[in-house]
Order: C-alpha cells, then sequence, then structure tokens
C-alpha cells in the first residue's frame, strides 16, 4: 500500500519500509501495541477485581461452612449457583453490551455484582446463599464474553490469542493475590474492628468471611465509574491513536471480517443451529468441569494434607495458579507464533490430566509431590483459553459472533456448576476427595481430545 506515495507497507507485515530503507512499526502494528498497552491493563485490573469476587467464597469456605453448618453438598451446589444465574443472563446481557456499547454495559455489570457480592456478608441460611450465588451470576452475566468480544473490537487475528491469555491472566492471579489478602482480612480485621469499634456496633462483630465479602466488593463498585471514563469503545473514538493508526487498525479488522463474511456469514440463528458453535461449548463445558471444581475446592483440600502445615492452606493454594499465570502467556504467545490453536488445546490438557491423576496417587504418600502434581495440573484448563477464544472468530461476525460468545460461554460455563457440585457430593458420599480428582482429571483429559477437532475451524 502506498502513503502519499512516499511509505509503502502491508499490515500484515511488522515494519514500514522508507525509501532510504530505514524501518519502524507500520500504523496498525503500532496501533495494536498501544492498544496492548493500555487496554489489556485495564481489563486486566477489571477482570482480577471480578474474579477475586468470584472465587473469594473458596478462601472463605471453612469457616463459612463451619459458621453456617452447611454440609459439603451444599456449600458445593451453592458455589456453582452462580453459573446458573449466568447461564441464564449471558446471551441477552452481550447482545446488549453489542447494541449499547461495551463502557456504559460493563460499568453497569460491575456496579450490580459489587453490591451483589457485597451482600454476601448478610447470608445466615441455605436458602439466602443459593440465592445471593444465583443473583451474583445474574449480575455478572456478560462480563467475559463482553470482554472477549471486545477484544476483537481491537486486536486481529494473529494477536488473539496472546491478547486474551494476557487479559485473562487476571483469572489464575486472581487466586495468587486473593489468597494472602483474603487470609489477612479474616484473621485481623475482625480484630482491629472489635477493638476499635464501639461494642455495640453491628460491624464489631462481624467474622472474617463477613468482613471479607464486604471489603472485597468495594474495588468492583469504584472501578464501575473508573470504567465510564477510561473506556473506549471502538478504534475510531480513540484519541489516544493518530487518525492513521485508527484507519489502519480499522482497516485490518475490517478487511478479516469481509473475509469471514465471504466464507461463512452466518446469522445469529443460523450460529446457534452451526455444529461448530456446540463443539466449542463442549469444550468448554469440559475445561469448566475441571477448572471450578479445582478453584472452589482446593484450599479445602490442602487442609487434608498430611505433612503440609495445614494452618495456612491458602499460602500452598497459590502455587498452582502461579504455575498456570506462566503456562497462560507462554502457550498463548507461543499459539500465536505457530498460528496453531487446536495442538495447543490438546497437548496442555493432557498433562494436566495426567498431573491430576497423580495428584490424586500421591494424596497421603508425598504431600509435597501431590503439590508439585496439582500446580501442573492447574495450568492446563487456564492455559487453553487463548488458542481457544480466537476460533469463534474463525467462521462468526457480528451478532452472530456477540451471541455465540455468549452461549459457548454461558452453556459452558454450566460445567463451573457441575464441578464443584459433583466433587463435594463424592466427598459427602465417600468421605474422600480422590472420586471428586479422578472425575476432574477425564474432565480435563476429555477437553484436550475433544480440542483436537478445532483443527478443522482452523482453515
Amino acid at each position: 500500500m502506498t502513503h502519499h506515495g512516499i511509505v509503502h507497507y502491508n499490515w500484515r507485515a511488522e515494519r514500514v519500509r522508507h525509501p532510504g530503507g530505514t524501518m519502524e512499526p507500520s500504523p496498525a502494528d503500532s496501533a495494536v501495541r498501544k492498544v496492548a498497552k493500555r487496554v489489556l491493563p485495564f481489563l486486566f485490573i477489571l477482570y482480577l477485581s471480578a474474579f477475586i469476587d468470584r472465587v473469594n467464597l473458596s478462601f472463605a469456605a471453612v469457616n463459612f461452612r463451619h459458621d453456617l453448618s452447611f454440609s459439603n453438598q451444599a456449600f458445593g451446589a451453592g458455589a456453582g449457583m452462580f453459573f446458573i444465574g449466568y447461564f441464564l443472563f449471558e446471551i441477552p446481557s452481550n447482545l446488549a453490551l453489542e447494541r449499547t456499547g461495551a463502557r456504559k454495559w460493563i460499568a453497569r455489570i460491575m456496579f450490580t455484582w459489587a453490591i451483589i457480592s457485597g451482600a454476601m456478608m448478610f447470608v445466615h441460611t441455605i436458602n439466602q446463599f443459593y440465592l445471593c450465588r444465583f443473583m451474583l451470576g445474574v449480575a455478572e452475566a456478560g462480563f467475559f464474553p463482553g470482554m472477549i468480544l471486545y477484544l476483537t473490537y481491537w486486536f486481529p487475528a494473529l494477536h488473539r490469542a496472546r491478547a486474551v491469555s494476557r487479559f485473562m491472566l487476571a483469572s489464575p492471579l486472581a487466586s495468587v493475590v486473593g489468597s494472602p489478602m483474603s487470609l489477612a482480612i479474616m484473621r485481623y480485621v475482625p480484630n482491629l474492628a472489635h477493638s476499635a469499634l464501639p461494642g455495640t456496633s453491628v460491624f464489631a462483630n462481624l467474622k472474617g468471611w463477613q468482613w471479607l465479602f464486604f471489603i472485597e466488593a468495594i474495588p468492583s463498585f469504584l472501578l464501575a465509574f473508573v470504567v465510564l471514563v477510561y473506556l473506549t469503545d471502538r478504534p475510531e473514538q480513540a484519541h489516544w491513536l493518530t487518525t492513521e493508526e485508527q484507519n489502519a487498525l480499522n482497516g485490518v479488522l475490517a478487511e478479516e471480517r469481509a473475509h469471514t463474511e465471504s466464507k461463512h456469514n452466518l446469522n445469529l440463528w443460523q450460529a446457534f443451529r452451526d455444529p461448530r458453535v456446540w463443539l466449542l461449548t463442549l469444550i468448554y463445558f469440559t475445561m469448566n468441569v475441571g477448572n471450578y471444581g479445582l478453584d472452589f475446592w482446593l484450599p479445602t483440600i490442602l487442609k487434608e494434607f498430611k505433612g503440609i502445615d495445614t494452618s495456612k492452606p491458602n499460602i500452598y493454594s497459590m502455587l498452582p495458579y502461579i504455575a498456570a499465570a506462566i503456562g497462560m502467556v507462554l502457550i498463548g504467545s507461543h499459539s500465536d507464533k505457530k498460528n496453531e490453536r487446536a495442538l495447543h488445546i490438546l497437548y496442555p490438557c493432557l498433562v494436566s490430566g495426567v498431573a491430576m491423576i497423580g495428584f490424586a496417587w500421591f494424596q497421603g504418600k508425598s504431600p509435597y509431590g501431590a503439590l508439585l502434581c496439582i500446580s501442573i495440573a492447574a495450568i492446563g484448563p487456564r492455559a487453553i483459553l487463548g488458542p481457544f477464544w480466537t476460533l469463534p472468530p474463525r467462521f462468526l461476525t457480528g451478532t452472530a459472533m456477540a451471541g455465540s460468545i455468549a452461549f459457548i460461554n454461558s452453556v459452558g460455563n454450566l460445567g463451573g456448576f457441575f464441578g464443584p457440585t459433583a466433587l463435594g457430593a463424592l466427598k459427602d458420599h465417600t468421605g474422600s476427595f480422590i472420586p471428586g480428582i479422578m472425575l476432574l482429571a477425564t474432565a480435563i483429559i476429555a477437553t484436550g481430545l475433544l480440542g483436537l477437532s478445532a483443527r478443522k475451524l482452523e482453515v
């Protein structure tokens, strides 16, 4: 392409060659770099806040269940109830985001989920627990698929696995950050409040887990207002990009959409009936069985380890998520470098599934061997997310893509209900976590094998 008869560049290349032979980033590449620096860190912060509010229940689990006398099965069902509300409202929420714009809709989501997450401090009965978790799912519905859709507005296909992986680092790091933070809140804040506030004050006698839900909801509440000021809906509205960068980036994205529409051109209802959408939904379901089954029960599982200082189980639960974060960066970057997705789903899941089996075998034999295995096992289900979420835009655009991403995420996230619930029920009926762990291993291996079929989507 010629720009004013002087600069020659191709958006697929990463450099502009001037007549004198000097090289500099092309406008499209320069735009992608600016987007990565400005947009990704902010989305990361939003998702980190969201995920801490979603999984802080796992950090409160031991004291929460003890104080309220909830069984393992009841706790697992309540943890998973989030995904029922999420499932029911995911698609309408994502379609609303496409119509109203990400800025306003994400702010609305964050505001409502912060209020409901904080309301968990008032739970005293099992029905209140189920209702709060269900409503938290309703409030948060549309946030994650909305972010995936939003990234397609800013990043060309060859950059998406890396972008998604970096955005989704918030998922494992929420446990790394949330673990010591939650432990500190539950340990120290009740004593501080009791000594600093009058004894008649309602806040003076709150339990540690009640303070946890209240304090960790505050960042999400405040960020809802920051979103309205900071977020930009589309590249053409980004004052921090030059006009040339806006035009170049929009040109790349428009060309990709036109290419996809020329080959597929599905409307929303055609997409919902498309076998490829259902394949991706099944992959995402089995992945979430393993992922959330582990997330909600890991601190409790580690508390049963013999030979490890179990007075601080949350410290050890950080290690699997650190490993997962490293895996996400490496596998997402390698997937983009090779422009390959299916094998980047298969191999991490096979390794993680085998490691999960090793975790079950080491239980009661070598606690540190089990800890190593569970750290490896945590990598696969999260590391595949970058490659996985590049697949829907391969054959979907517009409303069909918005609705299908929400459909895949909402139905697939039902695995987040099934995994924790099944593990809790198996623990109650067998007295051991090992049958539940084997179920999670089976789900993770199935995810990898199903991922092989995704090769058909890469053409």
